[in-house]
């Protein structure tokens, strides 16, 4: 998938079409303030937390960057460690300058998720953690209005009608508990005057 078909993987319907290039507009945007944002510098050690099969190195191939994931990423081009990062990682106290993650706390259940974000603080002097907010009216991953509003009984029955399928209890962040668990200033993406992600940035 392109970096910039965001929807590239969701069911063919008209709905992940028109989402996927206002999405990958939305990335585009977010990422050109990444280096500005994060004091990020060439030469620099980066760890992409959840970076599937290309992640932060689709955007930008010519950083050292060490990918970590669930899941086995053999096709991944560089550095991986498939690993549980609540589960703690092998590496030091500040072993990267940065630590990158988007759209992937929200996958993390809500019991682990100081663990992860513990973490994620630990390993990295700096850290950029963006995730879709809860006040947005869309849900992100199903493109369905107001799943994620609804109890988990419900929005299950509801998800089948999205374009993601494959039912996930994906539970999504307000800015204050993004704040609380990264401990770091939160900033707002806007759609439509609208909140659309949240992103947690602790400068290197």
């Amino acid at each position: 998938m392109a970096p910039s078909d965001v929807y590239g993987t969701a069911r063919g319907q008209t709905r992940a079409r028109i989402a996927s290039p206002v999405a990958a507009r939305a990335r585009a945007r977010r990422h050109e303030q990444l280096f500005h944002r994060t004091g990020l510098q060439p030469g620099m050690r980066v760890l992409d937390v959840g970076c599937g099969t290309l992640g932060l190195r689709g955007l930008e191939p010519d950083l050292e960057i060490t990918g970590v994931d669930l899941s086995p990423r053999p096709e991944y081009p560089g550095p991986f460690l498939q690993a549980d990062v609540a589960d703690g990682l092998p590496y030091a106290d500040g072993e990267f300058d940065l630590v990158y993650s988007s759209s992937v706390i929200e996958h993390v259940p809500r019991a682990r998720r100081r663990a992860f974000a513990d973490e994620v603080r630990r390993v990295g002097r700096g850290l950029y953690v963006q995730t879709p907010a809860y006040s947005f009216p869309v849900e992100p991953h199903s493109l369905l209005p107001a799943a994620h509003w609804l109890p988990a009984d419900l929005r299950r029955r509801y998800w089948r009608y999205g374009v993601q399928g494959v039912w996930e209890d994906i539970d999504l962040l307000r800015r204050g508990e993004v704040a609380a668990l990264f401990g770091a200033p939160v900033h707002a993406e806007h759609v439509l005057g609208l909140a659309k992600s949240w992103v947690a940035i602790q400068p290197v």
